[in-house]
């Protein structure tokens, strides 16, 4: 199994944000996560990437036990085998979209050519290379970050609502590409989000409650 989750809990102070939250996702699935707004998705998906720590719980990726890592083992591990998709973009403002796309290849020292420009195609960002971030559109920005989440091949794609600063048409482009990235290269993809026409493209949807998570009926 590609990705764990076991009995994973997290609070804040006295405030139960979730627990008793039990995940498994296989190589190529594409698992939705739904739920009412403040309920813990990102925070879910945080703990995923091992950006949050947790109370209790285990979380598995590949085989490796996240209890174990350190920050730094962590942040290899994300490096390596994670793209994560934010709600906001985090790209860099002093760098080109070309040389955002491109950042996560460079620091694993691998050449960015052709993969940067294959992504740029995928997400409709051909012609804006050189562009800078303070240039772009939100909907640009959102598929900047998108196209670098995927650009190293990840093992695991995290997205935290990915569509919800898009138009209908760019928002299925961005979806193509998540889903074309599972398919084609074995990738696992938890998408977090509201949005009805996104879940419905997922192979399971999952609804997130303060005690669990649980299956929903999938048309």
């Amino acid at each position: 199994m590609r990705l764990t989750i076991k009995s994973l809990a997290k609070s804040y102070a006295a405030t139960t944000v979730f627990k008793d939250v039990d995940l498994q996702v296989s190589a190529g699935e594409f698992v939705a996560i739904i739920g009412e707004s403040g309920v813990g998705k990102s925070t879910l998906l945080n703990c995923m990437a091992g950006l949050d720590r947790w109370d209790r719980g285990q979380i598995t990726l590949e085989g490796q036990d996240l209890n174990l890592l350190d920050d730094q083992g962590l942040a290899l591990l994300r490096r390596h085998q994670i793209g994560f998709v934010f709600q906001a973009f985090h790209v860099l403002p002093h760098l080109s979209v070309e040389q955002n796309i491109a950042l996560p290849l460079m620091l694993l020292g691998r050449a960015p050519q052709p993969r940067v420009g294959d992504m740029m195609r995928a997400v409709g960002l051909q012609g804006l290379e050189d562009r800078l971030p303070q240039a772009l559109s939100g909907g640009q920005l959102q598929r900047v970050a998108i196209a670098r989440a995927l650009v190293h091949q990840p093992v695991l794609l995290l997205a935290d609502e990915p569509t919800g600063n898009l138009d209908p048409h760019t928002a299925d482009m961005v979806l193509d590409a998540l889903v074309d990235q599972a398919k084609q290269h074995g990738s696992s993809l938890v998408l977090v989000t509201h949005s009805k026409a996104a879940a419905a493209r997922a192979d399971r949807i999952l609804q997130l409650r303060e005690d669990g998570l649980f299956a929903l009926p999938h048309d």
